[in-house]
């Protein structure tokens, strides 16, 4: 128990170390996301002449382009379908686990087996 005591505030510590660094490490430069300079290094393969196949249904729909707070909260339903979908996934496989007593259907089946002879 003692050993979790260390481990978990320095992990914590580390995580925060991991976030901040960067911040103050390169002071002025530019932390975007890779969706543009993607773009930007398509551009430069196609020699300039790339169009985009399509354009995105909501924008098509709206208009325009969708306002930085909409992305965000799609990115968050996103994000929270995802969890659900894995923590129900590792409850699953942990009752699962539990109910059958530690043995999955082939161990099952096997014991019983060894136990008809």
């Amino acid at each position: 128990m003692k050993k979790n005591r260390i481990t978990v505030p320095a992990l914590i510590l580390l995580a925060v170390l991991i976030i901040l660094v960067p911040l103050f490490w390169q002071k002025g430069a530019a932390f975007e996301g890779s969706d543009g300079a993607g773009s930007e290094m398509v551009n430069e393969m196609a020699g300039g002449g790339y169009e985009p196949w399509f354009e995105p249904v909501l924008e098509r729909m709206i208009g325009g382009e969708l306002p930085g707070e909409v992305e965000t909260l799609f990115f968050c339903i996103q994000t929270g379908i995802g969890v659900g979908i894995i923590a129900y996934c590792f409850g699953y496989l942990v009752a699962r686990k539990k109910y059958s007593g530690g043995m999955d259907d082939r161990t099952k089946v096997e014991s019983k087996a060894c136990h008809e002879v």
